[in-house]
C-alpha cells in the first residue's frame, strides 16, 4: 500500500475534503500540520513516502530535496505549480508532478477588503473599541484618490474594475502590458516610476520572476508619496522587505497592507509586527473552502488516477513516464 502525505494542513480540514475517503482504503494518508524548519528535517519526515501532496509554495522542493526522497514517485501539488518544485529535477528522478486548478475570486476579493481596511483603519479601530477608547483616527476616503496596479493580469482588471467603481482614477503598469490594454480594463497605462509617484493606493499583481524579484527595492518605494498606502497580496519577495520596513518606521509611506511575506510563516520576532501602520493578513488570499475542495479533490483525483496505473490528470510531465517503466519496473502507466 503506498503511503501519502499531505503538507502544511495549518488548519487541519483536508481531510473534511472530497475525494478522501475513497482512497483511503487504498493508500495510508498521514496529514501533518506544522512546517518544518530545516531541510535535514523535512528529508528525514518525507523520506518514507510514495506520494507527496503540497499546498502551493508552503515546502519547496529543490533538486536538493528530491535527490533525498529515493522512494518519492508522484508529487500532487494543491495549486499551480509557480516554482515552487524543480519540475526538470524531478523529471530526471522519474517523479510524476501534478497541479491543481489555481485560485482567483479569493485572491481578488481579499485585495479589496485590504485595501477598506487599511484606509479606513478597521483593524486599528476594532483593536482600540475593545481596549475602551472610541474614535482615535482619521481614515480618507477613495473616491477621487489614484489607484495604481502593477500587474494588470486577471486578478489586476477586476482590482481596476473594484478602483473605478470606487470612483478612483487607476493607472497600470506591467512588463509586457500595453497602453491599449490597459484601456481595455479602464485604467491608464503609465511607466512604474510614473505610477508610483502619482498613486496614492499601489496594489500588487504580479508574478514572481527573475525579472519581478525585488522590483519595488529602496528607490520605487521612495517615489511613493508619504500619504500613499502599499498592498501586496501576490508575493512578498515583489517587495525588499527590509527597505519597506525601513519606509513604514520613518512614515515615508502612510501603510501597507500585506498578505505575503519573504518568509512564512511570518517569525514571531519580525519587525512588521510591531508597526501601527500596517494590516497583516498570513498568506490567506487563496484559503477559502471552495478554493480548498478544488485544490484537494484535484489532487485526490490525480492520486487516484496514479494507483489505478493511469496518467495522473493534469500532469505537469508527461516526459517523466518514459523514465518509469525503465527505472522502476513495479510502475507502469497506461495511456
Amino acid at each position: 500500500m503506498k503511503r501519502v502525505a499531505v503538507l502544511d494542513d495549518y488548519q487541519g480540514v483536508v481531510r473534511g475534503m472530497p475525494g478522501w475517503d475513497a482512497l483511503a482504503a487504498r493508500a495510508r494518508i498521514d496529514v501533518f500540520r506544522d512546517t518544518l524548519a530545516t531541510p535535514d528535517a523535512l528529508a528525514a519526515r518525507l523520506e518514507p513516502y510514495e506520494i507527496l501532496v503540497p499546498i502551493r509554495e508552503r515546502t519547496r522542493f529543490p533538486a536538493g530535496l528530491l535527490q533525498r526522497l529515493p522512494r518519492l514517485e508522484l508529487l500532487a501539488l494543491a495549486g499551480r505549480n509557480t516554482g515552487q518544485v524543480d519540475v526538470a529535477a524531478a523529471t530526471a528522478q522519474g517523479v510524476l508532478v501534478t497541479e491543481s486548478e489555481g485560485s482567483g475570486a479569493g485572491a481578488v476579493e481579499l485585495t479589496m477588503g485590504l485595501i477598506l481596511a487599511l484606509v479606513r483603519r478597521i483593524p486599528h479601530e476594532d483593536r482600540a473599541i475593545r481596549e475602551g477608547h472610541w474614535q482615535t483616527g482619521l481614515g480618507i476616503e477613495l473616491a477621487g484618490k489614484t489607484l495604481g496596479i502593477v500587474g494588470l493580469g486577471r486578478i489586476g482588471r477586476r482590482i481596476a474594475a473594484f478602483g473605478s467603481l470606487l470612483g478612483m482614477s487607476v493607472l497600470a503598469w506591467g512588463p509586457t502590458l500595453t497602453p491599449e490594454r490597459a484601456a481595455a480594463s479602464q485604467a491608464r497605462y503609465l511607466p512604474l516610476d510614473q505610477l508610483l509617484a502619482s498613486s496614492d493606493v499601489v496594489s500588487l499583481h504580479l508574478r514572481l520572476l527573475n525579472a519581478t524579484r525585488g522590483i519595488l527595492g529602496a528607490r520605487e518605494l521612495a517615489l511613493l508619496k508619504p500619504t500613499a498606502y502599499l498592498v501586496n497580496t501576490a508575493r512578498g519577495p515583489l517587495v525588499d522587505e527590509d527597505a519597506l520596513v525601513g519606509s513604514l518606521r520613518a512614515r515615508r509611506l502612510a501603510g501597507a497592507a500585506l498578505d505575503v511575506f519573504d518568509r512564512e510563516p511570518i517569525p514571531a520576532d519580525h519587525p512588521l509586527l510591531a508597526l501601527d501602520n500596517v494590516v497583516l493578513t498570513p498568506h490567506v488570499g487563496f484559503v477559502t473552502a471552495e478554493t480548498y475542495r478544488a485544490f484537494y479533490g484535484q489532487a485526490a483525483e490525480s492520486i487516484g488516477d496514479y494507483l489505478d496505473g493511469r496518467p495522473p490528470a493534469r500532469l505537469l510531465n508527461p516526459e517523466a513516464l518514459a523514465r518509469i517503466g525503465r527505472e522502476h519496473g513495479s510502475r507502469t502507466m497506461r495511456a
